[in-house]
């Protein structure tokens, strides 16, 4: 299968062409390709945050969920699932709904391809799936909750800080006046409910799908959660957290690499992610969520509402499949 630079001359190729969906054209093309050598529906949740940092809407949202409502629609439930990640996560109570909207139509038979990264709310989603599908190059982060940009156990430790200092010494009070009054008085207490409310659901979600058949299920979940939500041990919010790392802590990941060899996998699944990160590079998409039929929503960046694009290219479109190894 193609690399960046293969996919990046075929588009302009279209592009000379005539055909002014080129983007488009390339990007289902590949996912239909993904689809077809798994026999599982396959939704890519992509967001442009990489090329733009700024970009709020490139974060989880509630309005993701009528994308999602829109590319499920029609589609073969009883196939599975297998979600494409790419985000920096987004809001919390969102990703809830989100999770919970997708195991109500998909049940316990959604797998993560996380192609390069999914962090904080991405990585939760992932915990909520049957396994995670990851290479050598993919990541996941912590799930310590941000609140208004501001770690939740950031703000618990240099409170818990300041309360072991002042008490100590009296002279210090001065100093921390300044450095807590920053905070509004239920300030702390939300980091710390946002805390709990994230290592929950989490935990909850390990325990009825990916560990739901371990013996030790409960210590393994808890202990995933730990590792995860410790900010002292992740140190930064945006910690990458790679492939073996997630193994030895107790997630069930399938290497990319050796899955479905015969038939290029791990190649089809970069192809895919490489034409999604082209689309935003030279586009004003910051968010897709897109399905192998080509029924996509897609938000630009300054628009005020996301669209519902239908697929642009004819469904007779020849499949170009990998080439097996040998």
């Amino acid at each position: 299968m193609p690399n960046w630079s293969e996919i990046l001359n075929e588009v302009n190729g279209l592009t000379a062409s005539g055909r002014g969906d080129a983007f488009d054209v390339t990007r289902r093309k590949y996912l239909k390709n993904l689809s077809v050598i798994t026999g599982r529906n396959t939704i890519a949740y992509y967001s442009g945050f990489l090329s733009n940092a700024n970009v709020q809407e490139a974060s989880i949202t509630d309005m993701d969920k009528n994308g999602f409502m829109s590319v499920i629609n029609k589609l073969d439930r009883t196939k599975g699932l297998d979600l494409i990640l790419h985000t920096p996560g987004g809001d919390l109570a969102a990703t809830e709904s989100l999770v919970e909207y997708l195991r109500s139509m998909f049940g316990d038979d959604i797998r993560a391809i996380i192609p390069q990264i999914a962090m904080s709310a991405g990585t939760m989603i992932a915990c909520s799936c049957k396994s995670l599908i990851m290479g050598k190059q993919s990541n996941i982060g912590p799930i310590d909750p941000q609140l208004r940009g501001i770690p939740a156990s950031g703000v618990i430790e240099e409170f818990n800080r300041a309360l072991a200092e002042v008490k100590k010494d009296a002279k210090c009070i001065p100093i921390w006046q300044v450095i807590i009054g920053k905070y509004h008085p239920t300030f702390v207490e939300e980091c710390e409910k946002a805390i709990q409310w994230s290592k929950e659901i989490v935990t909850e979600w390990l325990k009825t799908n990916m560990l739901k058949d371990e013996t030790d299920c409960d210590s393994i979940s808890k202990s995933i959660v730990d590792y995860l939500s410790d900010h002292n041990e992740m140190k930064a919010h945006a910690r990458h957290i790679g492939l073996s790392d997630c193994e030895k802590i107790g997630l069930k990941i399938e290497r990319m690499e050796t899955m479905l060899e015969d038939k290029n996998f791990q190649d089809v699944v970069l192809s895919v992610h490489h034409s999604y990160m082209i689309t935003f590079s030279a586009s004003p998409a910051i968010k897709i969520i897109e399905n192998q039929n080509g029924v996509a929503m897609m938000v630009h960046k300054n628009s005020t509402l996301p669209f519902i694009q239908q697929m642009q290219m004819p469904l007779h479109l020849p499949i170009q499949m990998p080439t097996p190894n040998k």
